[in-house]
């Protein structure tokens, strides 16, 4: 009743459509995690990271590897 929750399973993305990318603002330090479509450029907000627990989470939740992530500013 009041113990932990459970962890979310782990929620697949089309490897082949989309690109694992973590947005970083140059003003402010901001990063946003998502992912982007590479022919219409759309990108898809999903996280935001405050911290490497933020982006462990997102690595885990989306079964990312750190290496295929592309980092904009």
């Amino acid at each position: 009743m009041f113990g932990r929750r459970k962890k979310p399973a782990a929620i697949p993305y089309d490897k082949r459509g989309k690109v694992p990318v973590i947005r970083c603002s140059i003003c402010t330090g901001e990063q946003v995690a998502g992912f982007k479509d590479p022919v219409s450029g759309k990108f898809e907000e999903l996280m935001l990271l405050r911290n490497d627990r933020d982006l462990s989470e997102f690595l885990q939740r989306y079964q990312v590897e750190e290496n295929e992530i592309k980092r904009e500013w």
